[in-house]
């Protein structure tokens, strides 16, 4: 298997619900660090997709059954629900199509409301909102958790994961492939490529490509937990001149999301000016009386999207069968998160079928977090402290996170501060790591025995302490 986001390890975890050998190649230092690292974390419910469609399917299978899925991964989940908002004629028609389509796909709980009625559920709303479609069952989770998560469990039941590892070369060979990799290769009977903006190059490794991926990118801005005025639902702007929407998003840890901007040939995790201003500018359309002085990070997502050779768009998964033996998962765009564990299902049933591979009675989908110590009651957390003495050293103030957790996050596999931070959530809070960075560079460096200024922020060789952050 190549590729170790998401979908590489939800699909190695459904692997290995068979007998069958997982070895997870990954170009970078972990799990989750490309496309899988910076998405808008919403659980889609089925109404953006065409009645009947793969994507349709998966997406309204995945929303049903997220609560079991997070309560096996031990990963928080909120099912807030949602409001596409719309604030004139040719969004209350986008509201009537998508309201249509959820039906047709099954999705449950949906009605649609006027303005006044959205206001009752969200306050914050503007006045001019029209019309609104309430989908309850609408979720966020953290992205990062839920792939850390998968891939710890894939682990726990038996696939080896290979990180530092870049695939330079596949070859067919009697009876499977050979991938060569800077170091070694590797012979499988069976390659599923998950490779994510790389994915189409994979594949032209071996086989002709058909499709190309167009990496776009988009930005985002996060507002403190503290903020005012902040919406309970999941907000989906739908703008009356057409175009790019935005997401409002209260997330699990207690801060609101706002984004994404869209931008064409993004290369890079950088932001745009613009696109900042374009989400302040929309933000305050649909929610007038939000602080966006609360803004406490800026971030930016870089997409796959995926278009055919001869230039032709894709409104759908692209899911590759070139040769026996042989996927590949080319430009799995949104809903990719939400589909995570289905597409890694399939990923698995069609492996199985093709290695003519049998129940693997010994797996377990269960795996327990990294036990934290924020929320719990005084009592509780003395017996944590009690237990381990580095629960009572607290490492990030903002975000309550202590030593024990850092340590356990390092032992779990991160050797990055990024790594800590998307085990743990430390640097994440109101000063991004500005009280908390160097102490996790202290334990990092002490943890793998190297020096502190070897220590890097995101696995890209940047220095520590010449990185430059993204806070605004």
């Amino acid at each position: 298997m190549i590729g170790g986001g998401l979908l590489g390890c939800f699909a190695a975890r459904n692997l290995r619900r068979r007998n069958i050998s997982v070895a997870l190649l990954e170009a970078r230092e972990d799990v989750c660090t490309g496309v899988s690292r910076a998405n808008t974390a919403i659980v889609y419910s089925g109404c953006d997709h065409k009645p009947r469609t793969l994507k349709a399917e998966m997406t309204v299978r995945a929303n049903a059954g997220f609560d079991r899925l997070c309560r096996e991964l031990d990963v928080p989940f909120s099912r807030c629900g949602s409001l596409m908002v719309s604030l004139g004629e040719r969004g209350n028609e986008v509201l009537r199509r998508k309201l249509a389509q959820g039906q047709a796909n099954g999705v449950p709980g949906l009605r649609l409301l006027g303005g006044a009625q959205a206001r009752e559920l969200e306050p914050g709303l503007t006045d001019k909102v029209s019309m609104a479609l309430y989908v309850p069952g609408t979720g966020t989770v953290n992205p990062w958790a839920l792939g850390i998560a998968a891939g710890e469990n894939a682990a726990a039941n038996g696939a080896e994961f290979f990180l530092n590892t870049r695939v330079m070369n596949i070859s067919a060979a009697d009876g499977g492939y050979i991938l060569e990799t800077e170091e070694e290769s590797f012979f499988c009977r069976c390659v599923l490529n998950c490779a994510g903006l790389a994915a189409d190059m994979v594949q032209a490794l071996i086989f002709p490509p058909t499709v190309r991926i167009m990496p776009d990118a988009g930005d985002y801005l996060v507002l403190d937990r503290e903020t005012e005025n902040a919406p309970g639902h999941i907000l989906q702007y739908e703008p009356e001149d057409g175009g790019k929407g935005l997401s409002a998003v209260p997330t699990v840890e207690g801060s609101l999301l706002l984004g994404p901007s869209e931008r064409e040939n993004g290369t890079d995790y950088a932001t745009d000016r613009e696109g900042l201003a374009f989400i302040r500018e929309q933000t305050l359309k649909l929610l007038p009386e939000i602080d966006l002085n609360n803004t406490i990070r800026s971030f930016a997502a870089v997409r796959p999207n995926p278009r055919k050779v001869d230039g032709g768009s894709i409104g759908s998964f692209v899911i590759e069968n070139p040769a026996p033996g042989f996927w590949s998962f080319i430009g799995i765009k949104t809903p990719g998160m939400t589909c995570a564990d289905e597409l890694g299902r399939f990923a698995a049933k069609k492996a199985a079928a093709y290695l003519k591979a049998a129940q693997n009675r010994a797996f377990t989908p269960y795996r327990e977090g990294v036990r934290k110590a924020h929320g719990l009651c005084p009592e509780r957390r003395n017996a944590l402290i009690a237990e381990d003495a580095d629960y009572g050293e607290i490492i990030c103030h903002c975000e309550d996170v202590t030593k024990a957790e850092v340590l356990e996050a390092i032992r779990r596999g991160a050797v990055t501060v990024d790594g800590i931070k998307r085990r743990t959530g430390a640097g994440m809070g109101r000063c991004q790591g500005g009280r908390c960075r160097q102490k996790l560079v202290e334990l990092l460096a002490l943890e793998m025995g190297i020096a502190e200024n070897a220590v890097t922020r995101d696995g890209t060789g940047s220095n520590i302490l010449g990185g430059r952050y993204e806070a605004l």
